[in-house]
């Protein structure tokens, strides 16, 4: 296990993700209401569902 160098590598990978290079929303697995943030919290935890990542939308 590692760790990346954040500040190294975020600004070249957004400048990719603006310029249409590299789409990220692959990773976006679960997009909840604010309302369903606990359960969304659940699901992210026990990995249920097949989930990466969940998105909380106000």
């Amino acid at each position: 296990m590692g760790q990346t160098h954040v500040h190294r590598y975020l600004r070249p990978l957004l400048e990719r993700i603006q310029r249409g290079e590299i789409d990220p929303s692959f990773v976006i697995t679960h997009r909840l209401s604010l309302e369903e943030a606990p359960s969304g919290y659940d699901i992210f935890k026990h990995k249920e569902d097949e989930c990466i990542k969940v998105v909380l939308k106000p």
